[in-house]
């Protein structure tokens, strides 16, 4: 049997494609384009783990598959390197951040070339490196001099606006802006001071500074988005996290959330992940009414989609967080009210979203006037409202909302019908259905109620029809260190920017990355942190960018990475266009894929690039969960019975570590060297082993089932690591890991590689012509691997190789008609032996320069067919015959078969069946 050295193999064409620059990608207007891209990783110390690669191999896969298809294939690899781990490790430690981010770097680096992957590490970037950040900083720079014109339907030139403010004031603009900003004329803009001036337009810039409701965690010293909270602690550390409101910088995304909802129609995701961002888009259409409250000139101001039922309304809601809820407690509910508030308030709301069994609240003591029959009707706080969403505030129509529902029920509130319909059992009808007990709009459909109710509330000024969004603008600031500094100076109190001369905004040096000693970011440890401007000098902002800010445009960054001029030249832009394969993990469904939507569509308005989503096809690959490893442990004792006898003792299960674990089989020795109080461990064996017990879980340190993808290369070898994982199941469900059933694509590699060796080891492949049989078994496989590709059915192709391979081996193949278009075939799954095999062939060049193999339908159109004779009902023979056969001649045939004239006994059939390609029937 030949040899088959992976080592050396692999190290062998890894070091050919780096030295040959195999995969560098350059514009090339005579090729179609294909750019392939992973949702690139942050960098962390722990280095990757057998899960980590799948959805890189997945579009590894693809990218050679386009290569051999004559495509220009842009693939390329960074890090999204600024986080809150290299930071905390840096509180810890007081190194600074960029030392264990590069030293995450290198390792990640290391191990994803070991695996083979086609990216062109020319192209690498890193959004920690200031030569990236310069232009995440002058995308934010031109955010802020922009504004969004409902009528151009797009963000033009903020300096547009003050052209139109200087000339007409703000009256006829239809622009976003703030719910609060006053109508002026051009003779009272013109008289405004400057610092009037600016006041006015961060009320309408696409990126601008106002108090907003955050999630604060003062361990961790910074504010989180809501997707970094759970149950009121953080994700990271599981420290407190309070509600409270800040001085942020946000990103007017809400200008987009139609745009962003359109967009979703044009490209190719699946349902879920598409679903998902219309739910966080959240698009209601309804109408905005003014309450008056009793007793007071206070208004609250709510948002329905069904102000119809306004009649129905017998209490309002208001977030716990609203300013509104403390002002309107009353002396004699104020204890009860505000204790409520404080514990509620916290609560993240995600949990209060999903949480829809637990029901509280606290009756403020003050009540509101229903504008449309003049009713009182309490105001309560529930945590149910959310601040975010609408006005934070809700009217309550217990009748016909569930929520609203079960909160009057749990507090004895009225619930009274409008809509007609049953309401036993708690029924809410409401889709449909006549109104009832409504005033003037009694006897009306909801359609035509809902207008007659907009029509009044516009005519006394106490509301309008609107249309809302649950996605709020973006808090586009952390109260860390490691990440970009924001291009911006105060001057009065008031945010100015940098000039684009001055970018990158550097980083500084700080003597430690924690708040200083007054609370402000560690940005407030920095020495002359200010900016000089012809009129003095003065203090840069403190605060610095999510991590989300890096990672929504490195897309284009990679398609001219190494610019100075320009963030990316246009020319390239034009060319690579939209992502036509990005692969990720379903963590970044929302988040990620909006901001990146919105600063796409945002760069177009601008005229940068040409296209307005950035992402034409997505694949969120599922997880590979660890596959856990247990001993057991007498209890009082070192001593480990094995998994079979258990039951005979009394144990407890313990994890232990995978990688000293093979086929279930414990390896003692290394069990002892694992942990010191294991040294003098003993063992109940069964059969001479220690087996361990198995259960599929998340793969974790904690667990001990974490498997180092460079272990399983040195046993295995790269090409078995990126095989396996394609042939644990399809890429968009979760699989658990095991590496018992490894070997076997480790012996199919070695199977591919004795076909074209003989049984002394030699290279010998026959330049005879191919048989037909031969023939037949590689053009089932090309035809398979086209159609898995086209579907992204990776395992199946896997399946597909291992049934060829078995076939040609049975074969005793050799022949170069075969085996060399098999090895370009199976070169995107296992590319350094196929880059072996090619060589042996006779080639010069890389595998990737050659073709893929053409399917021709003729070698799998059969010219015989195995007939089954059936004599009497039962199968007695079977008769290989062309399929050219006319009806009598396949009868003469069967006929004249011993086998079947051993059954018939010398008689003639009273009856003869024939379906041609089908079966034979004789009837005796």
């Amino acid at each position: 049997m030949a040899e088959y050295n992976f080592r050396e193999i692999e190290q062998k064409w890894q070091g050919y494609w780096k030295e040959k620059g195999t995969f560098k990608a350059e514009v090339d207007t005579h090729r179609p384009k294909f750019y392939s891209l992973d949702m690139f990783p942050y960098p962390s110390g722990a280095g990757l783990h057998v899960g980590h690669p799948l959805g890189y191999i997945a579009s590894d896969i693809v990218s050679r598959f386009k290569m051999l298809k004559g495509f220009n294939v842009l693939h390329p690899m960074g890090y999204d390197s600024f986080g809150l781990p290299a930071e905390q490790y840096a509180i810890q430690t007081g190194q600074h951040p960029a030392i264990t981010t590069e030293q995450n770097i290198t390792r990640y680096t290391e191990q994803l070339k070991n695996i083979g992957f086609a990216f062109d590490w020319d192209r690498e970037v890193r959004t920690s490196d200031p030569s990236y950040y310069k232009w995440t900083q002058w995308i934010f720079m031109q955010l802020f001099n922009s504004y969004y014109d409902h009528d151009a339907d797009k963000a033009l030139s903020i300096s547009s606006l003050i052209s139109r403010f200087e000339k007409e004031g703000n009256a006829k603009i239809k622009a976003v802006c703030d719910d609060d900003t006053p109508t002026f004329s051009a003779a009272e803009w013109n008289a405004f001071s400057e610092k009037e001036k600016q006041e006015m337009l961060l009320k309408y810039r696409l990126t601008f500074l106002a108090e907003t409701t955050v999630n604060w965690c003062a361990a961790l010293g910074t504010v989180l988005s809501n997707d970094e909270v759970k149950d009121g602690f953080s994700e990271r550390g599981g420290h407190p996290v309070e509600r409270k409101k800040m001085m942020q910088w946000s990103m007017r995304i809400t200008a987009y959330a139609d745009r962003l909802l359109q967009g979703l129609e044009k490209v190719d995701w699946s349902e879920p992940i598409k679903e998902m961002q219309r739910n966080w888009i959240g698009k209601s259409i309804g109408a905005e009414v003014l309450f008056d409250v009793k007793g007071s000139d206070k208004k609250i101001k709510v948002f329905t989609t069904r102000v119809d039922t306004i009649y129905g309304v017998t209490y309002l809601a208001l977030a716990p967080e609203s300013d509104l809820a403390a002002e309107l407690v009353s002396d004699d509910q104020r204890e009860t009210a505000e204790a409520y508030i404080q514990v509620a308030k916290n609560r993240s709301e995600r949990e209060r979203m999903s949480d829809v069994k637990t029901i509280s609240g606290a009756f403020t003591g003050s009540y509101a006037i229903n504008p449309f029959n003049g009713e009182e009707i309490q105001i309560w706080v529930a945590d149910y409202v959310l601040a975010g969403y609408g006005t934070g505030a809700v009217m309550a129509v217990p009748a016909h909302d569930e929520r609203d529902y079960n909160f009057a029920k749990h507090f004895g509130l009225e619930i009274r019908q409008v809509i007609e319909g049953s309401m036993e059992n708690g029924s809410f009808p409401g889709k449909g259905g006549l109104i009832i007990n409504s005033g003037f709009i009694s006897g009306l459909y909801m359609k035509e109620a809902m207008q007659k109710c907009i029509e009044f509330l516009e005519e006394k000024g106490i509301g309008k029809g609107k249309i809302q969004f649950r996605m709020r603008d973006a808090i586009f600031t952390r109260q860390r260190y490691w990440g970009e500094p924001l291009p911006v100076y105060f001057k009065e109190g008031l945010p100015y920017l940098i000039e684009e001369k001055d970018l990158p905004l550097v980083l500084p040096e700080v003597d430690k990355y924690l708040p200083t000693e007054d609370g402000e970011p560690p940005l407030g440890r920095a020495k002359d942190w200010t900016y000089k401007t012809a009129d003095g000098e003065y203090p840069l902002e403190l605060s610095t960018m999510p991590g989300w800010a890096g990672s929504s445009w490195y897309f284009f960054r990679y398609m001219d990475p190494k610019n100075d001029a320009v963030f990316a030249d246009k020319a390239k832009t034009d060319y690579w266009g939209a992502v036509d394969l990005y692969i990720g993990g379903s963590e970044h469904a929302t988040g990620h894929l909006l901001y990146s939507r919105f600063w796409t569509k945002f760069l177009y308005d601008l005229g940068v690039v040409s296209i307005d989503e950035p992402f034409q096809k997505m694949i969120n690959q599922g997880m590979i969960q660890g596959r856990s490893n247990f001993v057991y442990r007498l209890k009082g004792s070192n001593t480990f019975v094995s998994y079979g006898l258990k039951e005979q003792y009394d144990s407890s299960a313990m994890h232990v570590d995978v990688n000293i674990v093979h086929n279930d089989q414990l390896n003692l020795e290394k069990f002892k060297a694992w942990r010191p109080d294991l040294a003098d461990a003993e063992f109940i064996l069964e059969d001479g082993k220690y087996i361990c017990g198995s259960e599929v879980e998340k793969m974790s340190k904690s667990k001990y089932n974490v498997v180092n993808p460079d272990d399983i290369i040195e046993r295995y070898g790269a090409d078995t690591l990126r095989l396996y994982e394609m042939f644990l199941g399809p890429l968009e469900q979760f699989k658990p890991w095991n590496t018992n059933g490894i070997d076997g694509v480790y012996k199919f590699l070695r199977k591919v590689w004795n076909l074209y060796h003989n049984s002394n080891g030699e290279f010998a492949v026959s330049d005879e012509k191919a048989s037909k049989e031969e023939l037949k078994a590689l053009h089932k496989a090309i035809k398979k691997i086209e159609e898995d590709m086209a579907n992204y059915s990776f395992n199946t192709s896997v399946s597909s190789f291992m049934i060829c391979v078995n076939e040609l081996t049975a074969l005793k193949c050799n022949k170069r008609e075969v085996l060399e278009p098999l090895a370009v075939l199976i070169s995107p799954y296992a590319p350094h032996i196929a880059e072996e095999l090619w060589s042996l062939l006779g080639h010069s060049n890389s595998i990737t320069t050659a073709n893929f193999p053409e399917f021709k339908e003729e070698y799998l159109v059969e010219s015989n067919f195995e007939y089954p004779v059936m004599i009497n009902g039962k199968m007695r023979a079977k008769l290989d015959l062309p399929l050219s056969l006319s009806v009598p001649e396949i009868e003469k045939a069967a006929l004249a078969d011993a086998t079947v004239q051993k059954w018939l006994e010398g008689k003639a059939p009273k009856k003869v069946i024939i379906v041609p390609g089908k079966i034979v029937n004789l009837v005796v």
